[in-house]
Parts: C-alpha cells; sequence; structure tokens
C-alpha cells in the first residue's frame, strides 16, 4: 500500500512537472498576450508620488515592449498584458543569489517561491492566473545610497523575477528597465554583459547593424546601459531607451 501511494505521488508530480514545463515552453510561441503581473512590494514609507508614477508607466513600458516585439514579428498585436498589483507591504527583503552552481540555484528558487508566495497571499494574487511574475521590493532613498543601484534576480525559463530599487520620481523607469530585464529571463533570454556589468559587442547591441555603430540609441533589455561610443556607456533612464536586440529576439521567440 505504501508503494502504491508513493507511486500515485510520483506519477501526480511527474505530470502536474510536465504541465508546468509545457505552459512554459508555450509562452515562447507567443500566439496569445502574456499575463504579467508587476507587483510593487513597498519596504517602508514610499512617497505617494513616486507610486502613482510608477502605477502609470506599467502601460507605457508595455506599449514599448509592443514596439520592439512588432520590430520582428506582426503578431500578437497586443504581446504583453501587463497588470499593476499594489502597492504591498512587506519588510522582508527579496532572496539574493549566493552561488553559481546547480544547487545554489534550485535553492535560490525556492526561496524566491516561499517570499513570492508570502506577497501573492498578501495581495490577494492568484498566481495561476500569470504567466510570469515580477516583484518590485522599493523603499525611500536615503541620502547615502547610489540612486544608479538596482538589482534583480529572475528564474532563467521560469515564472518569478524579483527587482530591490530605492524609488523616487527619478528612478520609476529604470526600475522598469530592470522588471522588463527579469521578465525577459523567465522567458528565456540571457544576459549580455560581462563580469564588471559592460555590454557585450555585438550580443549586447539593441541595434547591432546600425553604422556608425555607437551611439546606440537604446540600452538592450539583457545589458546594463547604452553604449555611447566604442569605450562608454550610460545606464538608461527613460523607457523609450529600452530595445531588444537580435539575439534576444530569437532567444525569446520573436524570431525563429
Amino acid at each position: 500500500m505504501r508503494v502504491g501511494i508513493l507511486l500515485v505521488l510520483l506519477f501526480g508530480v511527474s505530470l502536474w512537472g510536465w504541465r508546468d514545463v509545457r505552459s512554459r515552453r508555450e509562452r515562447n510561441a507567443w500566439e496569445r498576450p502574456l499575463s504579467i503581473a508587476i507587483v510593487l512590494v513597498r519596504r517602508g514609507p514610499l512617497d505617494d508620488s513616486a507610486v502613482r508614477s510608477f502605477r502609470k508607466r506599467v502601460a507605457a513600458l508595455e506599449a514599448r515592449l509592443t514596439d520592439e516585439c512588432h520590430r520582428y514579428r506582426s503578431g500578437p498585436s497586443r504581446p504583453f498584458a501587463l497588470t499593476f498589483v499594489g502597492p504591498i507591504d512587506d519588510a522582508e527583503d527579496p532572496p539574493r543569489t549566493d552561488g553559481e552552481g546547480v544547487i545554489d540555484s534550485a535553492k535560490e528558487s525556492w526561496a524566491l517561491w516561499r517570499w513570492a508566495s508570502r506577497v501573492d497571499r498578501e495581495a490577494g494574487i492568484d498566481a495561476g492566473s500569470f504567466d510570469s511574475r515580477i516583484y518590485v521590493a522599493a523603499r525611500e532613498p536615503q541620502p547615502q545610497d547610489d540612486l544608479d543601484n538596482v538589482e534583480g534576480e529572475g528564474q532563467q525559463g521560469g515564472r518569478l523575477g524579483a527587482v530591490e530599487v530605492d524609488l523616487d520620481g527619478s528612478m520609476v523607469d529604470f526600475a522598469l528597465f530592470v522588471a522588463a530585464h527579469e521578465l525577459f529571463h523567465t522567458l528565456g533570454a540571457t544576459d549580455k554583459y560581462d563580469a564588471s556589468g559592460r555590454t557585450l559587442v555585438p550580443a549586447g547591441l539593441a541595434s547591432p547593424a546600425l553604422r556608425p555603430l555607437f551611439p546606440q540609441p537604446c540600452a538592450e533589455v539583457m545589458a546594463r546601459n547604452r553604449p555611447v561610443s566604442a569605450a562608454a556607456e550610460t545606464p538608461p533612464d527613460r523607457l523609450d531607451e529600452l530595445g531588444v536586440g537580435p539575439l534576444t529576439a530569437r532567444e525569446v521567440g520573436w524570431v525563429r
């Protein structure tokens, strides 16, 4: 009887895993808009105007990603359906990666799932209704903080991503840029910058066929900065500087 119960449980887990993998791969067929939750997690007081601006600019991010998708393919007419959720109060930091091995990756995914599940319960989010969920954990900037320092973690090919940011009005678009970066990780896109954070050329260029090559008009979503010369690059500060290069487009299924 015990063996029979274990076999039934194993079959159930295997069936769930197979259906989840198939569902995640189906996203990259782009036969429908992907339903994405952008969840603002408030870690202490936040300026109300920054929250309102963040909420408003989620629609601008969706429009920008639509424009970039249509550079490579005509459909769907709306590749992403972004839903703003929040702000949700939660004092705990999202988990961060401590290593690069398989075990470390598994621990990170488990920790991120637990953290996100608690936020979902507090927010009343039905996780199954979204293809991916990206959490932006925000606090007010402190005098000693570097406002350009935004940290993100995303499940490669998974469903969850998290961003930590010191949020004020000047950081809204940059925070959403990093949220888009983590969103594309969940769709299978890989980083396009080196160990020092510099953009990989040509993989990390939004417009690698541009002549002259610099300055690039956009920052590639899987890189960190917009290259303005062969030796200099700057972080994007507006969503209209977000671009998707050919390699990333291929990784997420926009190009076959």
